[in-house]
């Protein structure tokens, strides 16, 4: 029996082609500068995008620009290598796995020019994406330049296929205030954090602007008093109160994590995000709700990685009100960083239980319970408020509404369906007559109004029952059923004779109005269908009143203003 051996062996060209595509963000180029930045101990760092003119055509330019301790030759073989990393095993460093910088190959060119130990190098790749597609491994054009300044420069041309809607500067400004190593929450659990200072001038931007180190949250409320006498039913919405918890996982306790929960109010979000959209503000491209950007982030090297919304929420969205984040290093991370899933389950479900101890404690917290007594607080002004307003608008209206006396019982127009069958209810107690049929049950919850029947001497087991409704005003858009309906009574009609009208069957009706035969008579108004043995009469109170009763409603005299 013979055998033989398989070396597996990998296709370097598609395996690079794999990981430049692998970072679906264009931004995660930004992110993976700035880490390389600050693993070479840069003190100042430059980022800088533009569209310049080459070969006549319009090109992305990029330059990452650093005072850090540049690369070695070594170093440099790395950069561009798949898979290798001089700081692989390195606690204190972000990069580890040497598919960061891979994302420049999707590109046109590549320039480094670094300088280690008064050693320089000046590095080009040409077109690197280009040549990949081709099956071809691009090569690097390196020469010895002793000349070239401390740090590290790399100018990249051509990125993402010149697409540049996502370079403007505030969008760059924003994923480097969450997602980079310059706005890492670390700074919030080390007194020792090293200051670095980094410019940005995204496309639009003329000039650099300073980056804030650490990523950002709102002051602490001191005094929720004053905070609800500042804002009354806004107080809420301004409350911010910032929550630090460090421990390490029940099971693996050699195993550290880092989490920061801050109760955030919308407007406390407001004061510091540019990007978040609101009613009445006119936010930049690329701008996102207040859903789509907080709540709970896992991270690694104390950048947000992924959101875990559901480890926080019980029901609906509760999580907006958080700004939270819990750190671990011993999250494992996809190729682009773009996920915590190659994470052991086990370490994984260790790290959510403290997140659901953390929140469970946050609720009970006398921080939370501030909060939750600003929304009561905030509720019950805004429903005297609400109340008072209300008075007073109804205090208007019952002094420009228009009035009858009729039998020494004021009538007040009706606004509301509710009015109608209110006039309706004190004219049927005084004249009997005044209308063909008997309520016998008024319902208003579903369906059609009233159930009647035809006179008040017949009992119901043995009378013809039907339908009656009751509308402010009856228009076109009618919405019920004309099977069974007898009559509809309305204070007013924008309907006109000879007008059709459909109920919810379709049926078709028009609309009759039969002027009155005598001093004696009355409009009368019907919805007729000659196929049809009943037309349904319609009582316009309006009209029907002051021709049957003489009343006529008038303003209020000024002596009866309240």
């Amino acid at each position: 029996m013979s055998t033989f051996i398989i070396t597996p062996k990998v296709d370097e060209t598609q395996e690079f082609i794999e990981i430049a595509n692998d970072f679906s963000n264009p931004l995660d180029l930004v992110r993976e500068a700035i880490s390389n930045s600050y693993d070479a101990g840069a003190i100042t760092i430059h980022v800088s995008f533009e569209v310049v003119k080459k070969y006549g055509e319009s090109i992305l330019k990029i330059i990452i620009k650093d005072d850090g301790s540049g690369m070695t030759k070594e170093q440099l073989q790395n950069f561009f290598d798949l898979g290798n990393s001089t700081r692989r095993g390195d606690n204190d460093s972000i990069g580890e796995k040497g598919h960061g910088t891979k994302v420049y190959f999707n590109s046109n060119r590549i320039e480094v020019r670094t300088s280690c130990g008064g050693i320089g190098y000046l590095a080009v790749m040409d077109e690197p994406f280009k040549k990949l597609f081709d099956r071809q491994i691009p090569k690097v054009e390196v020469e010895k330049n002793d000349d070239v300044e401390k740090g590290t420069e790399i100018v990249i041309f051509g990125y993402n296929n010149n697409r540049r809607d996502k370079f403007t500067h505030p969008i760059l400004k924003d994923y480097v205030s969450w997602f980079t190593k310059h706005g890492a929450i670390e700074s919030q659990f080390s007194d020792s954090y090293g200051r670095v200072e980094l410019f940005l001038k995204g496309l639009g931007y003329q000039e650099f602007e300073k980056i804030e180190q650490g990523h950002h949250f709102p002051d602490d409320s001191r005094d929720i008093n004053k905070l609800f006498e500042s804002h009354l039913t806004q107080a809420p919405d301004y409350y911010s109160k910032k929550i630090i918890r460090k421990g390490f996982l029940k099971n693996y306790p050699e195993i550290s994590y880092q989490a920061i929960f801050c109760i955030e109010g919308k407007y406390a979000k407001y004061s510091y995000n540019d990007m978040l959209r609101r009613r009445g503000y006119s936010a930049p491209e690329g701008a996102y709700t207040i859903q789509e950007r907080y709540g709970l982030w896992l991270c690694k090297d104390y950048m947000p990685i992924q959101r875990k919304n559901e480890w926080i929420t019980h029901k609906g969205s509760e999580y907006t009100k958080f700004h939270a984040f819990i750190n671990c290093q011993e999250m494992r991370l996809t190729a682009n960083r773009g996920s915590v899933d190659n994470t052991p389950s086990e370490v994984l479900q260790d790290i959510k239980e403290e997140v659901k101890k953390i929140y469970d404690d946050v609720i009970k917290s006398d921080e939370w319970t501030a909060m939750e007594w600003l929304e009561e607080e905030a509720s019950s002004y805004q429903t005297t408020e609400k109340e008072k307003k209300n008075f007073d608008w109804r205090i208007k209206k019952i002094n420009r509404a228009n009035v009858a006396e009729y039998k020494e019982i004021k009538l007040v127009e009706p606004e509301r369906e509710s009015g109608v069958f209110s006039i309706f209810l004190m004219l049927s107690q005084i004249e009997k007559d005044l209308f063909p049929f008997v309520v016998i049950d008024y319902d208003t919850h579903d369906g059609i109004d009233v159930i009647a029947k035809g006179d008040s001497s017949t009992p119901i087991a043995s009378a013809k029952l039907f339908y009656v409704e009751f509308k402010r005003t009856l228009s076109k858009g009618f919405n019920h059923s004309f099977e069974n309906l007898h009559s509809v009574v309305c204070w007013d009609t924008n309907i006109k004779h000879d007008d059709v009208l459909s109920d919810i069957n379709s049926e078709e009706r028009k609309m009759q109005i039969v002027a009155p035969e005598s001093n004696d008579d009355y409009t009368r108004y019907f919805l007729d269908n000659p196929k049809k043995a009943h037309k349904i009469e319609v009582f316009c109170l309006k009209t029907y009143l002051k021709e049957k009763l003489g009343i006529e409603f008038r303003p209020r005299s000024s002596n009866a203003v309240i």
